[in-house]
């Protein structure tokens, strides 16, 4: 009884630390009982993408679009997620890390090429964007030269105003541009501390230390947002409690150095651990507590560092078992759970991940 009543308050939840508010609703919109899922997006007219990434022997797609029926199909097709190692990775998924759409209502799609973590293949890394009109690709923007081979590009942004893109690279850290006209791209703050974890921290859940074969596990830049007005560019790594943003005239400067985009990066201090950020329209910042299976909203991001302030949104220790990654559309926050924690490979060789993976919905 003791049990029922403690998660039945925690469904309540707590709202800011001193007392009890009511929590928004989550649904869950998407569900997959075998294959793990990273990435969702949802386009202005509600189709909904969810990707796999290719970690492991248990896999199918790479990207999929979730039917009404809540079925799914092989996006844009079955040939482009027929990629198997070996085989020609022209026009084929290889190892899809995320999806976005932006604001003109075009999806882009995230390929570091690297299965199962081991290394890109044959320069496969890739960003490719797709027209939703016509699930057509308007254009593949080929990461071979930005980034090199032992490369894992993780999230991505996209400036409509400006038509640049900004994207992750997680295995050594750093920040990749893109000219969407030109289709030029550069990688930059590779060696600045803001893209590396803090080897301080110990990422601990519910007591254990998720560790690999190497040791403590170390995951650099992963995710990033972009203010509305697209001024801000809002980046941290995963495996640490750290925030950090830049003004994105810097980035879009080919002139400035690596020193002197280092010295344009604010360090906004300690706020939370999180796998991806996500923007609404109104400015507000959605982010992740991986620890303490939480999601927080910090409002007024495009203001001063010490007028940035943290809310609770939802609490569920239940069902946000390590929340992945965020879309927001029409009035609401989408979170994907894709349980890294539990992988093997993170767990002491025990996979103890629970099914279904899914995607949830609620109000923001």
């Amino acid at each position: 009884m003791k049990k029922i009543l403690a998660y039945t308050l925690l469904s309540v939840g707590l709202s800011t630390g001193l007392g009890f508010a009511q929590q928004p609703e989550m649904v869950s919109v998407f569900q997959d009982n075998k294959y793990q899922i990273t990435g969702v997006a949802v386009s202005k007219s509600g189709r909904m993408f969810v990707n796999y990434p290719y970690w492991t022997d248990t896999y199918q797609y790479a990207l999929v679009e979730v039917m009404p029926d809540g079925s799914k199909k092989p996006y844009p097709d079955a040939a482009w997620n027929s990629w198997r190692p070996g085989q020609d990775p022209t026009n084929k998924w290889v190892c899809v890390q995320s999806p976005h759409v932006d604001d003109k209502d075009r999806l882009w799609v995230v390929d570091p090429a690297s299965p199962k973590q081991a290394g890109v293949y044959k320069d496969a890394h890739k960003l490719v964007c797709f027209d939703l009109k016509t699930n057509k690709v308007e254009r593949t923007y080929s990461m071979a030269g930005a980034v090199g081979p032992i490369s894992y590009l993780n999230d991505v942004r996209v400036d409509t105003k400006r038509e640049v893109a900004y994207m992750t690279e997680s295995q050594n850290g750093g920040i990749i541009v893109v000219d969407l006209k030109s289709g030029k791209s550069r990688l930059v703050l590779q060696n600045h501390p803001s893209m590396k974890a803090d080897p301080g921290f110990k990422f601990i859940i519910d007591g254990r230390e998720l560790r690999d074969d190497k040791g403590p596990v170390r995951f650099n830049s992963d995710g990033l947002a972009l203010t509305p007005d697209g001024d801000w560019l809002y980046y941290k790594p995963l495996s640490d409690d750290k925030l950090y943003r830049i003004k994105t005239q810097f980035l879009r400067d080919e002139t400035v150095s690596d020193k002197g985009l280092g010295g344009q990066v604010e360090d906004l201090g300690k706020w939370t651990t999180t796998d991806a950020l996500v923007m609404d329209p109104q400015g507000n910042l959605y982010l992740g507590d991986l620890l303490n299976y939480t999601i927080y909203r910090i409002k007024n991001t495009s203001g001063a560092k010490g007028e940035l302030k943290r809310e609770n949104v939802i609490t569920d220790k239940v069902r946000l078992q390590w929340p992945d990654s965020y879309a927001i559309q029409n009035g609401y926050l989408y979170i994907t759970t894709s349980q890294i924690d539990h992988m093997a490979k993170n767990n002491g060789g025990k996979d103890t991940r629970t099914r279904p993976y899914e995607v949830f919905r609620l109000k923001y």
